[in-house]
């Protein structure tokens, strides 16, 4: 736990380097990334330059100007050059991540394909790609070419063998009415009153919505988590990460976003505790055994317990362990046993007798883990 000068510095220790946490870095994203400490941050997003390969001024029909992304920070001389910012960047941000971490990358087909491939050679694990789909996207006003309506992004885990990554998946099923989470994302792009802009203009070329990252904090991080965002332009990360109790780091060279994020960000009233709180998997509750139950008084030594329809008993013993004819053992041993079956999930199979009706001990495992959140 963060000690109280922790709490009031807003950096944790970590090793012989703390974290800057909830505050912008200026800089250079691989410079400052090669500050903070190994094995660090649980979550990170990155919308790095799209390398867009712009040579003409584009209009519309009306020969206006379309206000395109033409900054010098997305401006590489080749792919070559765009490839070794990429690796550069790949290899601290893999350095940081906690085995436990993720990290997501959003492209267009400028980009995307080569980050992929740089992921792989860094023994990343791409665990999805996710296409936003946008409802509302520019026009391809030249007519040469199919509508850009979607950008994809890269959702990867430190390597194959750190399988323990954050994935909040019965929370983004409960967002979306009890149905999986697809990898097809429909959000608008950024618009109307969400748009931040600066004398009349767009303060960020390449503004994300909010809502795209209120799903990917969701999915891929929880409260208390550290999230960086190495090119963090208007902020969006570090808004969403404050209104959903996450801590967040950002990293951007260019005063002028450095100081739309941060008012942007002074602004963001963060969620309460108890509104952000999210459904959770049995994996992620904590783990109870059946003994807990015997010593917690739930369910006494000595009761029988019975499967659903009553053809199978067994007696509870003070150790917590079940007593069946010729076999004493635990509550999935002696389930299986009694069915001659190989395996048996003995929290859904055994049953206490309550008001002449049979519920399953589950429902007192989970009354331990409520208890045990509160």
């Amino acid at each position: 736990m963060p000690s109280t000068s922790e709490k009031q510095t807003g950096k944790v220790s970590n090793g012989r380097k703390s974290l800057p946490l909830d505050s912008i870095l200026e800089g250079n994203s691989i410079e400052k990334m090669r500050d903070l400490p190994d094995n660090s941050i649980d979550l990170i997003f990155a919308d790095p330059p799209y390398n867009l390969q712009l040579k003409d001024q584009l209009h519309r029909p009306d020969n206006s100007r379309v206000a395109g992304v033409d900054d010098k920070w997305d401006q590489f001389a080749s792919f070559k050059a765009y490839d070794t910012f990429t690796r550069a960047w790949l290899a601290e941000a893999r350095r940081i991540l906690k085995n436990t971490g993720s990290l997501w990358v959003i492209g267009t087909y400028h980009n995307i394909f080569r980050v992929g491939t740089a992921l792989q050679d860094q023994d990343f694990w791409i665990l999805n790609d996710i296409i936003w789909r946008k409802t509302n996207p520019m026009p391809n006003f030249r007519g040469t070419r199919f509508t850009n309506a979607h950008e994809t992004l890269i959702w990867a885990a430190k390597s194959q063998e750190h399988s323990k990554y954050t994935f909040n998946y019965n929370a983004l099923k409960a967002m979306n009415d009890d149905l999986q989470m697809r990898s097809d994302w429909l959000f608008p792009i950024c618009s109307g009153k969400e748009r931040i802009k600066k004398n009349g203009k767009k303060a960020h070329a390449t503004q994300k919505p909010e809502a795209l990252l209120y799903r990917i904090l969701m999915a891929s991080s929880r409260p208390g988590d550290v999230v960086l965002d190495p090119f963090f332009g208007s902020g969006t990360t570090g808004a969403v990460a404050k209104r959903l109790g996450r801590r967040y780091i950002g990293i951007e060279r260019e005063t002028d976003y450095i100081a739309v994020a941060r008012e942007r960000i002074k602004a963001v009233e963060p969620l309460d505790d108890e509104v952000l709180g999210y459904t959770i998997s049995k994996r992620q509750a904590p783990r109870v055994p059946f003994g807990q139950l015997v010593e917690a008084g739930l369910i006494k030594s000595g009761t029988t317990l019975y499967d659903s329809r009553k053809r199978f008993a067994a007696r509870v013993r003070s150790d917590g362990t079940l007593v069946c004819r010729d076999l004493a053992g635990s509550i999935h041993q002696v389930g299986a046993h009694v069915q001659g079956a190989p395996a048996c999930n003995g929290w859904t199979f055994w049953h206490v007798e309550k008001s002449d009706s049979l519920v399953p001990i589950d429902r007192f495992r989970e009354e331990i883990r409520r208890v045990a959140t509160l």
